[in-house]
């Protein structure tokens, strides 16, 4: 009889444990289920847009397929249906400011202003352990979102990659939706808006200054992408006339053009505007322009601009992040 009750009782006890074991516990089970709500709706928004693209990618496909794709033939971007492509990446490039605002933000404003960070004081964890454990969790489900829309937005964007046309690759809009510039985008400005709050203690006003900084970093995000990759400079010296344009990679990224002359100085394009044909040629004669010279950057360096450019965002996130476990380890609360 012990045997038996023995004997049946050892599976029943295995499978509870297993079932036990994959279940959060402690801090970590207390932290998702005080932001489940929040969580669940970042994942799930992710999982409904990625579900989009993949669909929008096979039509994209179907469309380009008529075309000769992927060696497409000319007039293909004609009517190639670019309207959601584009309202698309526009609202994913709002996405690291929403996200940092109404999931950063009130992250620890929330427990300050409503006393939950005393409360979590008096109990035997530790405030290292509360603070990281919020961190990591949000982080998890922010890189997991994230990296989702990124590899959806991608697959959708890739067949008209090589394209100057819609959505080129150094556009904003693209260049920050896919890669590792999404994620790390959104972590800055979701750990930002934890380190606001965390000072502030007000969730309000920690999501308002939080949306200034996440518009201020879009800003001067834009301003350095450029400086992200080596530009590529390529002179000729056949004149400036019809055909005597160089050739430039497809879908490369011109960002200064300017006459070149015959003792090698640089002048601007415009400098020798002009209503005529005639005092464009004479001008072109006096400062004995004789050819083209063009800085660029290829689509080949779009992949380490993005690198770089995520690699310097992750160490400002984690210069944020070791600023707010230090000062929440005493001044918390």
């Amino acid at each position: 009889m012990s045997t038996l009750t023995s004997t049946g009782n050892t599976p029943a006890a295995t499978s509870t444990d297993t079932r036990r074991g994959l279940r959060l516990r402690g801090t970590t089970w207390v932290v998702w289920r005080q932001h489940r709500a929040t969580h669940w709706t970042l994942l799930a928004a992710a999982a409904v847009c990625a579900a989009f693209c993949f669909y929008q990618r096979q039509e994209a496909i179907t469309y380009l397929e008529g075309y000769g794709y992927p060696h497409l033939k000319d007039g293909w971007a004609d009517g190639f249906p670019r309207a959601l492509l584009d309202q698309t990446r526009s609202l994913l490039g709002l996405l690291p400011i929403v996200i940092g605002v109404f999931v950063g933000a009130p992250l620890l404003a929330g427990d300050l202003e409503s006393g939950a960070a005393k409360l979590v004081s008096t109990q035997s964890i530790s405030r290292v352990r509360w603070l990281t454990t919020k961190l990591v969790v949000t982080a998890l489900v922010v890189v997991a979102s994230t990296t989702v829309l990124s590899v959806a937005f991608t697959w959708w964007w890739s067949p008209v990659k090589s394209s100057n046309i819609i959505a080129p690759w150094y556009d904003s809009s693209t260049f920050d939706n896919t890669g590792p510039v999404p994620v790390a985008l959104t972590l800055l400005t979701v750990f930002a808006g934890v380190a606001i709050g965390m000072l502030l203690r007000r969730t309000l006003l920690s999501m308002v200054v939080t949306l200034g900084f996440a518009v201020v970093v879009q800003v001067m995000w834009s301003k350095v992408r450029t400086s992200l990759g080596n530009v590529v400079t390529v002179t000729t010296h056949n004149g400036v006339g019809d055909g005597a344009w160089p050739r430039l990679p497809e879908n490369a990224n011109v960002l200064d053009q300017s006459y070149l002359t015959a003792p090698g100085d640089l002048i601007g394009w415009g400098t020798c505007a002009s209503d005529t044909e005639k005092a464009t040629e004479a001008c072109l004669a006096k400062h004995q322009v004789v050819g083209w010279s063009i800085d660029y950057l290829p689509i080949s360096q779009m992949s380490s601009m993005q690198w770089l450019g995520a690699s310097v965002l992750l160490a400002l996130t984690a210069g944020i992040t070791a600023f707010i476990v230090l000062w929440g380890r005493k001044r918390l609360v």
